[in-house]
């Protein structure tokens, strides 16, 4: 999809509505509460093609290739033995094309966060704030801190090796074939999701003021849902739960 005007790509923009503090970090003092985040296989596409439309001319994707060309030729890229070794250098690889764009990078998640007293079923005064992911950042979430194994690939890894294999089918071909890097490519972990970054991992990342202390108080969601929506919620759903359960919100 292109704007109408300008005809420049548009950029979809994935919603993760988390909650704060999270299960790994609802025991620790106040300023150090953060979210779990969880990242589908989808958004792993997303994220190449918004790389790959940086480099979409014929001297954008040679540029591509040689910043990828470092990895040594893997001829049975679905098996664990033959991949692990190589991961450090796929990584570095991965890393080479975030410092060469790192300029021109786009926003790729929203996460809005919606703050409980202590992990309870209770909003905080200061409840509701948003943060925003770029596709590099995104990538920063999956580097750095798994040790590598021959014998083993954590999520982290896998999607970093979908999408040095989604880059380089682009570099090549000028195309990726999404669904068959996903199913080819598992590493003996599930598909359902590409992986998840919980709070006491995430807190580096969004720490600020912000995260301890959100900008929207409670007393403002009676100026957001209007018209009587609170009655529309779905109460097995755990936002809408805390909702429906706070109709002092609304008096």
């Amino acid at each position: 999809m292109v704007e109408r005007n300008t005809g420049k790509p548009l950029c979809g923009l994935e919603v993760k509505l988390t909650a704060l503090p999270d299960n790994s970090t609802k025991k620790f003092e106040e300023d150090r509460y953060s979210c779990e985040i969880v990242v589908r296989p989808p958004t792993i596409c997303f994220l190449a093609c918004s790389i790959c439309n940086h480099y979409n001319t014929p001297s954008g994707r040679n540029r591509l290739k040689s910043l990828l060309d470092s990895v040594p030729q893997i001829n049975h890229w679905e098996e664990i033995g033959d991949v692990a070794p190589h991961y450090s250098k796929i990584e570095a690889a991965i890393l080479r094309v975030s410092s060469d764009m790192y300029r021109h990078q786009t926003p790729l998640i929203i996460q809005p966060i919606w703050k409980t007293v202590g992990g309870k079923m209770r909003l905080a005064d200061d409840c509701l704030d948003v943060f925003v992911w770029s596709n590099l950042a995104t990538i920063q979430m999956c580097c750095g801190e798994d040790r590598v194994s021959v014998s083993g690939i954590s999520r982290f890894q896998r999607a970093i090796i979908w999408i040095y294999r989604m880059l380089f089918d682009y570099a090549i071909y000028g195309q990726f074939d999404y669904v068959r890097i996903i199913k080819n490519h598992s590493y003996n972990n599930a598909n359902d999701k590409a992986f998840a970054l919980n709070g006491a991992r995430s807190y580096r990342y969004l720490a600020c003021n912000e995260l301890t202390h959100p900008r929207i108080g409670k007393d403002e969601i009676r100026n957001i849902i209007l018209g009587g929506g609170q009655n529309l919620l779905s109460p097995e759903r755990r936002f809408d739960a805390v909702i429906v359960n706070s109709p002092d919100l609304f008096d």
